[in-house]
């Protein structure tokens, strides 16, 4: 039977009303060393009114309180005047141009222990139409996609670096550029990452950060010269590791024939001659391997069925012509 639930009374009301109350309380704190006015740039023309603080201010109130840019700039006027301030507001066409070169700085707590860093992209649809309506009806144009580059700290899954390019760069090339967003006096522990930042410019540019690379090696990779930077700890992760190969080999190498010139294999094989020119002129079992065991056996002998030792192993074969073998 289903327990009754709990039932709660209320009997603190006057802090319970407090704490409603402070809940719509509203407290903006304006700095009266703030740089409001612009500063020389030291170059030709006029320089700016307004610093990039103050533009940010006045975009935080626009965007905290879902308002039109005139309104906002309203709002920051009447704050200005109630801080006791004789601050200038900027019109809101000046607000509207320089957002879109304002460069926003927000600040991270640094780690005390050690930054463990995981990198990786992500692509955005900016421009395209519904899925629905493109697989419904087609698409009327192509469709343009942004790659978002992201470095999120392990701990606290905080964004601590971040580029957006096109769909044509890969990841590999940003990484240095994201490590460079780490201020230099905070240490990165760790970098991880997947297979596509196995290349010698990422574990140069992690190993220059005195971090330690936790990026798989890439399908077949093979060890490294030890002329570069982080080159010694990529191949150490070779090592441990291995290369990594495919789940499925399509293909019988010439390292996995046996000294009688067949493999033992599981799965259904068939049989094939080796050309007259070869030295070994017995027979060959192609297949889609999962398994190999390389331990010498006798070949079956032509016209027959070839059949492994393990029923269970491998399938008989259907026998073919010598006409069918060679075409």
């Amino acid at each position: 039977m289903k327990p009754a639930p709990l039932k709660y009374r209320t009997t603190n009301w006057k802090t319970y009303n407090e704490a409603l109350k402070a809940r719509g309380s509203l407290l903006i704190w304006l700095d009266p060393m703030m740089n409001w006015q612009g500063q020389p740039s030291g170059k030709r023309g006029r320089s700016q009114m307004f610093s990039d603080e103050a533009i940010q201010f006045c975009l935080s109130i626009k965007c905290l309180f879902n308002l039109p840019l005139r309104q906002a700039m309203g709002m920051t006027q009447s704050l200005l005047r109630l801080a006791g301030l004789d601050w200038p507001v900027p019109d809101y066409s000046t607000v509207s141009r320089r957002q879109k070169t304002l460069q926003v700085s927000i600040g991270a707590v640094p780690s005390t222990t050690g930054l463990h860093l995981l990198v990786d992209s992500t692509g955005i649809k900016m421009l395209g139409e519904g899925e629905w309506k493109t697989k419904k009806h087609g698409a009327d144009y192509r469709r343009q996609w942004r790659k978002v580059h992201l470095g999120i700290d392990a701990s606290t899954l905080e964004i601590r670096a971040m580029e957006v390019t096109d769909n044509s760069v890969g990841d590999a090339p940003l990484l240095p550029a994201l490590l460079d967003q780490i201020p230099a006096d905070e240490r990165i522990a760790s970098v991880s990452g997947d297979g596509a930042y196995d290349t010698k410019d990422c574990h140069e540019a992690i190993a220059m950060r005195d971090a330690h690379a936790i990026i798989p090696t890439r399908k077949n990779a093979k060890p490294w010269k030890a002329n570069r930077s982080g080159a010694d700890a990529r191949n150490e992760i070779l090592h441990a590791t291995g290369p990594t190969r495919s789940p499925r080999s399509r293909s019988t190498s010439k390292s996995s024939i046996t000294a009688s010139g067949a493999i033992r294999v599981s799965g259904t094989y068939r049989q094939h001659r080796l050309p007259k020119n070869s030295a070994d002129s017995s027979w060959l079992l192609e297949t889609d391997v999962s398994t190999i065991d390389s331990t010498p056996h006798t070949a079956p002998a032509p016209g027959r069925r070839a059949r492994s030792r393990s029923a269970s192993s491998c399938s008989r074969a259907n026998p073919r012509s010598d006409g069918q073998r060679r075409r």
